[in-house]
C-alpha cells in the first residue's frame, strides 16, 4: 500500500469524519443551551421569590 493510496483513503474519509465532528459540536452546543435555560429558570425563580419578600 503506497502513500498515494493512503492519502486517497484519507481524502475519501474526510467528509465522514468532518460530519461526525460537526454533529458532536452541535450536540455539545445543545447540551450547553439546555443547561443555560435551566440556570436562567432558577435565576428567575430566585428573583421572583426575592421580589415577593420585599
Amino acid at each position: 500500500m503506497g502513500v498515494a493510496s493512503l492519502i486517497g483513503i484519507l481524502i475519501y474519509l474526510f467528509p465522514f469524519i468532518a460530519a461526525v465532528l460537526v454533529m458532536v459540536w452541535l450536540y455539545r452546543i445543545k447540551q450547553n443551551s439546555d443547561e443555560q435555560v435551566e440556570q436562567n429558570k432558577k435565576i428567575i425563580r430566585l428573583l421572583e421569590k426575592d421580589n415577593l419578600k420585599e
